[in-house]
């Protein structure tokens, strides 16, 4: 099983909305049963609350499900359960570095790093700038080719 750890700040904006994303592209492509998905922020202000209401707006809008989505914050256990630790931004990549241990495997590489040609390095927080459908946008883009990259390093 290759398990996906998407994170942000808070858990609440960007990173629920990510693994709500890839995880309804995961299962289109009929992958659910091979890739497991999940969320946590840095921070453990808004532990155990649903996403923001700007990120399930977006993802209804798209028909995309948030069912049992639930802010976490990152631990050091989270580097030796995913493969894939996946920041939303250079601050993230910076606070990961508190919770990671000594010699993990995981690969921690930005969701904008996995696009070609990308415009950005970093998904803009909406929790400050109310841009949901920006950084749908964003992450809609980031989520397809980082499944395309696993599908190919992964022989999926």
């Amino acid at each position: 099983m290759i398990q996906i750890l998407f994170v942000c700040l808070g858990n609440i904006c960007r990173s629920p909305m990510a693994e709500a994303v890839f995880r309804n592209k995961v299962e289109k492509a009929g992958l659910a049963d091979k890739i497991r998905v999940d969320s946590a922020g840095t921070g453990n202000w808004h532990t155990g609350k649903p996403p923001h209401e700007g990120t399930r707006g977006i993802l209804k809008e798209f028909g995309i499900s948030d069912k049992g989505i639930a802010a976490r914050q990152v631990n050091g256990q989270d580097f030796g359960l995913y493969q894939y630790i996946v920041p939303m931004d250079a601050a993230n990549v910076a606070d990961l570095k508190q919770f990671a241990p000594e010699g993990h495997a995981a690969r921690v590489l930005p969701l904008m790093d996995y696009v070609e040609g990308r415009q950005h390095t970093d998904v803009p927080d909406p929790y400050y700038t109310g841009n949901f459908q920006e950084v749908y946008e964003m992450v809609d883009a980031g989520c397809e080719a980082l499944l395309t990259h696993i599908r190919q390093a992964e022989n999926l």
